[in-house]
């Protein structure tokens, strides 16, 4: 059974593959498509299939898809443009005969206001059109959207955000990408046809208790500061973010305060068959990797 990752070249693509790896999918049974293949070209290396595709290119799509049986769909990262890129996908999936398609969707996207889940909520109604067997894996936050800010946070003893006492179920992209490998493999039986896991970690956070616990790994005292979506848009753009970026984020926080990415269906922990990574543990491992060495 061919096993194919979009994306590959991205975090969580990267990481889908080396889960499928780790698992025991044999290489030559895995394809890896990126728009640069040499940035892969290290898992070719290992035997992994490696493709060249682009979502903007549908004959680069029909090439790659050719004798895939199961394709995952990592959702693009150009806000803006992922409508018709992931239409390009699932128009070339159904061409090429693909069996299923798993699509890496965002918390309840069919009906929540954020504004990072329009293009979500549309791709899933592309992919309920098409006729696709299909599974939605519907991703809360990355922990590391937090780890990757410590510097920051602990260069001014504070963590800022818009997000009021919301609790986040943020998880690592490793454990979202072991649950993709999981859908994707079928290794656990199951198709997963027409299912859709609401996917974050066991222990949800406000970002009250991720300043706090930010402060208790590094051994100093963190704040959090808690701004208005206006405030907390304007301190992004000043800290260097493209404004529209940053009203992306800071609109974020407000789903966050009004629950927009709080879950609390299990569906991550049971899927990959173990606890999902603790804000503590990720934490520590993200400030171990910005502490400098002597």
């Amino acid at each position: 059974m061919t096993l194919l990752v979009t994306g590959a070249s991205g975090h969580l693509g990267r990481l889908v593959v080396e889960s499928l790896l780790e698992r025991g999918t044999p290489a030559d049974d895995v394809v890896a498509i990126a728009r640069n293949p040499e940035s892969v070209a290290d898992l070719a290396d290992r035997g992994v299939v490696v493709r060249r595709a682009d979502y903007t290119d549908p004959a680069s799509l029909d090439a790659a898809f050719e004798g895939v049986d199961r394709l995952l769909l990592v959702s693009g990262s150009e806000v803006g443009q992922r409508i018709a890129q992931h239409a390009n996908v699932i128009d070339a999936a159904k061409r090429a005969g693909v069996g299923f398609v798993a699509y890496t969707s965002i918390t309840r996207a069919d009906t929540s206001d954020l504004a990072l889940a329009a293009e979500h909520r549309a791709t899933e109604e592309l992919l309920a059109a098409s006729g696709l067997p299909h599974a939605l894996l519907r991703n809360s936050w990355y922990l590391e959207n937090y780890t990757g800010q410590l510097p920051t946070v602990l260069e001014h003893g504070a963590v800022l955000g818009a997000a009021g006492d919301g609790r986040v179920s943020a998880a690592t992209r490793a454990d979202y990408a072991d649950a993709a490998a999981v859908v994707l493999a079928g290794e656990d039986g199951r198709g997963h046809e027409g299912a859709v896991y609401e996917l974050g970690g066991d222990d949800a956070f406000t970002l009250g208790e991720l300043a706090q616990t930010v402060g208790r790994v590094a051994g100093r005292e963190v704040a959090y500061r808690d701004l208005s979506v206006p405030d907390y848009t304007a301190a992004l753009v000043a800290a260097g973010l493209p404004e529209g970026y940053a009203g992306v984020l800071a609109d974020s926080d407000r789903g966050i305060a009004a629950g927009a990415l709080f879950t609390d269906s299990g569906d991550l922990s049971r899927l990959i068959g173990r606890p999902t990574t603790s804000l503590e543990g990720a934490l520590s491992a993200g400030f171990v990797a910005t502490t400098p060495t002597a």
